[in-house]
């Protein structure tokens, strides 16, 4: 009967087409059992199976889910079933209980897919059922069993095939879950898989990774059954004893015989101890032990000095190290409103009112050796020397400024200036040599010496007496492969400092409770600086399609800060720095109103198409050959930061069809020698625009620029009365960069650095990293 009104129904419909009829048989038979479809069976939507007795005519139909009490076939069914076929959705259809078989409900069919798929081992098969029961069905009584059991059998698995971190996964799931599922036996096999990447980690020498996976397995399973975590406590234990022993011994030896490399052997060795167990007794009392008779630190940096100077603009190693090794007449120590802020290295300064007289007062009995040798006759010399053009150290701003150099007395030595000067200090930036003192030029009058080099490794040692009690005899500078591996081995406690951070390491890293980051209060001007004769690049034209065909706004955000915010990190017009915010007076000489050139590589070809008919036309007129486009050698410090800046650059310029060679300059040189490079990446200490200017633009600067607009520029600077004129003559010469390019200017980054806590007396708004290495104490 129920077949008869079925097939009546599907009769009725005469609009059916033979595809939607075919999809309609399927849905019912009137004999026989209805197919496994297998994984198909999840592309189908939820149904029940009815199956109807052979004594009914037999066969099955699929319907939508029944409503029954608890999804299931009633105890003592009677009456009629009302139900609904699928494919058939406008008709209620009616079956006595009496000729129904059995109900194959869908969830049922679910967990025996699940069930049969586990058992025969397939568990990328029985993975989307369960997750389907997990979803839908999450009360059903047989769930957590079934979950269990494909846990732990998929761990075992995988376990079988080496995968013994995702097994320790599945079966540390399996505990969280059901923690009353074959609980001995599943504790055990955590504690086989812990020990199996136990071992592993330490035979990759990954301890760092050991001991946080044992630190949680101690969290996890205080108290539990896990044998493995007992194990290798003991194994950490006797490894930090050992190491402990060996530098107690390391120690007694320096102790005994003075030689640095046990202090440094017991040092290592002591902080090893500590790391591998950090409870260990004794272990950090001795750290602090050493540390007072031997402090010493590490240093990441990015690259090492291979000449170091404390007044190098255009190579931060040589800077930082620089600090180490010798004292500058006038230190900059900081910014103020109105510029930078100087220390006379030998005592005090005056400046009368009328800003025409400059006065150093020397008071050499506050200083220590060899500084308070120092002689006034011979420093007013060095001062003279700077005027002369024959001299090595002649600086042209000083020249114009100063009118004469006298002394009054052995310990005053005053400067007549030929006009106002608002910042005579900074033209005097001299790096204060043995020489000063009788000794031999160039030799280091720093707190410091360059003891020992070792590939990558720099160590520089204390010479004479500790000024503090803490003060490190040892200062050790570590080149570290990429900004990242820098900050990898500052958490590890490989280094202490990180003197330079990627922007974007900064701040991940301030949110590490055991470091502190520290922003540097001025910000280093990134440029693109000609450096050779290339025909191409003395042209205007030309430098500004490179402009136009750099999109530097995407290569800042994307490539340098990682799409973070980064305060004070900016694409520039000119070469001096922007300030750090709005109305900030370190970009004093910066014009916010001059926009940076926006990224338009059409406009870049037109100029580039431009710049080649103007010089065929002038060849033309001269009759001479069109110089030839040749490839152009990008130079840049072997550094990481510098390297993703010039690969992007690289890549953007070779769409406008030019041909770029990349040029990894040598360990510790940042500028190319003349015929290595055609354009140089520099990263500048541009502190002080209205001296750097020229050491900059100038024609004896890094552009070594002739150009006569820029020339004018920096001589009405020069020849400046106050802050206001200053001011309004660096606006200008920004006005007269911006548009003749004698350097190409991309972007103001701000630097920072970042140290263990533990380290004090770093300080903040330091210029240098080393400006109060002195104060410097480890404490633990």
């Amino acid at each position: 009967m129920f077949w008869c009104t079925l097939w009546c129904a599907a009769f009725s419909w005469g609009s059916l087409t033979a595809t939607s009829v075919r999809a309609e048989i399927i849905n019912y038979a009137e004999k026989g059992r209805p197919e496994d479809p297998g994984l198909e069976l999840l592309q189908e939507d939820p149904h029940d199976i009815i199956l109807f007795k052979e004594s009914a005519g037999g066969g099955w139909v699929k319907v939508h889910l029944l409503e029954l009490p608890g999804r299931r076939m009633p105890d003592s069914p009677n009456g009629s079933l009302v139900f609904r076929i699928k494919g058939i959705e406008a008709k209620d259809f009616t079956a006595k209980w009496e000729d129904i078989e059995m109900i194959d409900f869908w969830e049922t069919r679910l967990e025996r897919e699940t069930t049969e798929r586990i058992k025969n081992e397939d568990f990328p098969g029985a993975y989307p059922f369960l997750s389907v029961l997990i979803r839908d069905y999450p009360n059903r009584p047989n769930l957590r069993t079934l979950r269990g059991e494909f846990l732990f059998r998929d761990a075992g698995r995988r376990a079988k095939q080496g995968e013994v971190g995702p097994a320790l996964a599945m079966l540390e799931e399996l505990h969280r879950y059901a923690p009353e599922y074959r609980s001995d036996i599943v504790m055990q096999a955590i504690s086989r898989m812990t020990d199996l990447l136990m071992q592993d980690l330490m035979n990759k020498k990954e301890l760092e990774l050991a001991q946080k996976l044992l630190a949680r397995l101690e969290k996890d399973y205080f108290g539990k059954p896990v044998t493995s975590i007992k194990k290798w406590n003991d194994t950490f234990y006797q490894m930090a004893l050992q190491r402990k022993e060996a530098a107690e011994k390391e120690l007694e030896e320096g102790i005994k015989t003075n030689v640095f490399q046990n202090y440094r052997n017991a040092r290592r060795l002591s902080r090893e101890c500590l790391y591998l167990k950090p409870s260990i007794e004794g272990g950090k009392e001795l750290v602090r032990k050493i540390d007072e008779i031997y402090p010493l630190v590490n240093v990441g940096v990015l690259q090492t000095a291979k000449d170091p100077d404390p007044t190098r603009l255009d190579n931060w190693a040589a800077r930082r190290a620089g600090r180490l090794l010798y004292r500058v007449l006038f230190e900059m120590q900081g910014a103020g409103p109105e510029g930078g802020e100087y220390e006379f290295l030998f005592g005090d300064t005056e400046q009368t009112p009328d800003r025409m007289k400059f006065s150093m007062i020397l008071a050499p009995e506050k200083l220590p050796p060899p500084l308070n040798s120092v002689n006034g006759f011979f420093i007013a010399d060095r001062l003279a020397e700077r005027v002369d053009p024959g001299s090595d150290v002649y600086f042209s701003p000083w020249a114009a400024a100063v009118n004469a150099i006298g002394l009054d007395g052995p310990k005053q030595i005053d400067c007549t200036l030929r006009r106002p000067n608002v910042l005579p200090s900074a033209l005097i930036q001299m790096t204060v040599d043995g020489s000063w003192f009788g000794g031999k030029p160039g030799s280091p009058t720093g707190d410091y010496r360059r003891d020992v080099v070792e590939g990558d490794v720099i160590r520089y040692t204390l010479v004479g007496k500790q000024r503090t009690a803490t003060q490190p005899r040892e200062i050790v500078e570590i080149r570290t492969e990429s900004a990242s591996d820098g900050v990898a081995k500052l958490l590890q406690g490989e280094v202490d400092v990180l003197d330079q951070l990627f922007p974007a390491d900064a701040v991940r890293l301030e949110k590490n409770r055991s470091v502190r980051v520290a922003k540097y209060p001025l910000p280093s001007i990134h440029m693109l600086v000609p450096c050779s004769d290339h025909a191409y690049l003395a042209e205007r034209t030309f430098r500004r399609a490179l402009v136009y065909g750099t999109n530097r706004e995407d290569i800042l955000s994307g490539e340098l800060l990682e799409s973070l915010e980064v305060p004070g990190c900016r694409v520039l017009s000119g070469p001096f720095p922007a300030g750090l915010e709005d109305n900030d007076p370190l970009g004093y000489a910066y014009d916010q109103n001059i926009q940076p050139r926006r990224y338009e590589p059409r406009l870049a070809k037109l100029l580039m198409t431009m710049n080649t008919n103007q010089m065929e036309a002038l060849a033309k007129r001269r009759k001479e050959e069109v110089p030839e486009l040749k490839p152009i050698r990008l130079a840049f410090p072997p550094e990481n930061l510098s390297r993703t800046a010039c690969e992007a650059i690289k890549s953007q310029w070779e769409l406008l069809d030019l041909k770029i060679e990349l040029i990894e300059l040598p360990v510790g040189q940042a500028f190319p020698e003349k015929g290595q490079a055609d354009l140089a990446y520099v990263a500048a200490a541009v502190w002080e625009p209205i001296i750097d200017a020229r050491r900059v633009l100038g024609p004896d600067g890094m552009a070594g620029s002739t150009d006569q607009l820029v020339g004018l520029g920096l001589r009405r600077l020069e020849e400046s009365k106050n802050w206001k004129d200053a001011r309004d003559r660096l606006l200008d010469l920004h006005f007269i960069a911006n548009n003749e390019l004698p350097v190409l200017p991309l972007w103001q980054l701000v630097d920072s650095y970042a140290y263990n806590r533990n380290l004090l007396g770093v300080g903040s708004d330091i210029v240098s990293l080393y400006q109060n290495a002195e104060k410097w104490r480890l404490s633990l």
